[in-house]
């Protein structure tokens, strides 16, 4: 329908100036119109051209800029690479030390006459030592020292047989092929035996001294394959110039994978002087002497005994590469924390058979000692700072009555081992009440730290060292944070 509207004629028509267009009177046609041009560049869409491309990203220097822009970065980039290589070489490092075979590995102390079978007589106490091989090489045992392996109650004694009650020579050459195959190697013990008596010459006048027999005896079980040799102490039958004789011939038998070695078991307060030189040796005579944390005691310490000679033993400066072992009866209680002690020290760790499995009053804890010797042995294997860093004795500040420190209690003790960077605390509280840290006994240590072990295997995680409280009879190995002031 045609819609009319009344009014002036000149509605329709637009004038200025003479911009306007006179339109079509028609009330049909609409009010704006689009401009042709306009509305056809709407409609029609063109790319653009390599000129225009150009144009629109700043002109062909813009490409030569782009690319120099990145060519400056990889150059940079590799600028910034090869100069953190050379900050990293060139920057000092902790080199671990070469250690000899009876510097890294845990020795094993034990007496095949303890192996009794009542079941059955057919298998020698040689053979079953043969069979706990594996077991040994479990608990990272690298040496198994053989004791009582020749009859001592003979003179003088025949030292190229064993006693027959324990097995028969191809018996043993088994035991030291399997141990071969194991990784572990067989030292024999020779503390009990008089070697050197008047009449030592094995009742005939094929040797001319002792010392010949015993050379030759020393041979014959070097050939056999024993890695080593063991005496108490070094008193006047072993002069320098005998120890020199047995050194010689073991040299003969070194290789760079298998050194043989004469070990010392300390029994009295000192050692006399080793340290000799000659053409033939050179260094030590003795490579391992072997001391006891507690000394010899008829009777069981009481825990203030056991802390009194733990305190003296950590104090006492170390000439030789010490090796340790727990010497005197403690009571049960604090064995655990002896075995913290042992595979903490700088040295090498000495036990006993059965040590590892040391008999507890709670019955549900009977493996506790067991699983605590894997848990330190795995983290001395794997810790540089526990086989051959520094040794630090900590005393505690004599303000630890803010933790109910008496007169009559017994203080607790503390070493600290580092290698580099890295830093181990070690704890005792031998005593039968809980100590809590004084925040400033040792303020020079970081703050914080993560569990290792400890002798209750109920310590995990992060640690704030003024939150710590030890409990009765209780030893805590801890890993520090880096810290400058450490």
């Amino acid at each position: 329908m045609t819609l009319k509207v009344e009014g002036d004629p000149g509605y329709d028509n637009v004038s200025a100036g003479g911009r306007f267009t006179e339109l079509d009177s028609s009330e049909t046609v609409p009010l704006l119109i689009p401009d042709p041009d306009i509305q056809q560049q709407r409609h029609v869409w063109k790319p653009l051209s390599r000129k225009e491309l150009e144009k629109s990203a700043g002109g062909p220097e813009w490409k030569k800029f782009r690319s120099r822009l990145v060519i400056c970065f990889w150059i940079g980039w590799l600028i910034m690479l090869g100069t953190a290589i050379a900050i990293i070489i060139q920057s000092p490092r902790t080199e671990s030390p070469s250690l000899h075979w009876w510097q890294r590995d845990v020795f094993y102390c034990l007496q095949p006459a303890l192996f009794m079978d009542a079941d059955s007589d057919e298998v020698s106490r040689i053979s079953r030592v043969s069979e706990r091989l594996t077991y040994l090489k479990s608990l990272r045992v690298g040496a198994v020292i053989l004791e009582g392996l020749f009859q001592h109650d003979i003179s003088p004694p025949n030292l190229t047989e064993i006693n027959q009650s324990l097995g028969t020579l191809p018996q043993f050459t088994q035991l030291i092929t399997e141990s071969r195959k194991a990784g572990v190697r067989v030292i024999l013990d020779l503390c009990e035996l008089d070697l050197f008596e008047p009449e030592s010459g094995n009742a005939t006048d094929v040797w001319s001294s002792p010392s010949e027999y015993i050379q030759y005896s020393l041979r014959y079980w070097l050939e056999h394959g024993v890695s080593g040799f063991g005496i108490c102490d070094t008193d006047a039958a072993f002069s320098a110039k005998t120890l020199m004789e047995w050194n010689v011939l073991m040299q003969e038998f070194n290789s760079q994978d298998d050194e043989r070695i004469l070990m010392v078991r300390q029994t009295g307060n000192t050692l006399p002087e080793l340290n000799v030189s000659s053409i033939a040796v050179n260094g030590s005579l003795v490579e391992l002497v072997i001391k006891s944390l507690i000394p010899p005691s008829h009777h069981p310490l009481s825990p203030a005994e056991v802390a009194e000679a733990m305190e003296a033993s950590l104090q006492m400066p170390q000439g030789h590469w010490p090796s340790w072992t727990m010497g005197a009866g403690v009571p049960w209680e604090l064995q655990r924390a002896i075995l913290v002690l042992i595979m903490t020290l700088p040295g090498t760790p000495i036990f006993r058979y059965g040590d590892e499995v040391n008999p507890v009053q709670d019955l549900d804890q009977l493996n506790q000692p067991l699983a605590l010797f894997h848990s330190l042995s795995q983290s001395r294997a794997r810790e540089e700072a526990l086989h051959f860093g520094r040794f630090t004795f900590l005393s505690f500040n004599a303000t630890m009555s803010s933790s109910g420190l008496n007169s009559t209690a017994t203080p607790p003790l503390a070493f600290l081992r580092s290698w580099g960077c890295v830093h181990f605390l070690v704890l005792f509280n031998l005593g039968s009440e809980p100590h809590t840290l004084d925040p400033d006994w040792a303020p020079s240590l970081p703050e914080g730290g993560v569990f290792v072990i400890s002798t209750g295997l109920d310590r995990f995680g992060p640690v704030s060292l003024r939150s710590i409280k030890m409990q009765p009879h209780e030893a805590i190995v801890i890993k520090l944070f880096e810290s400058d002031n450490s």
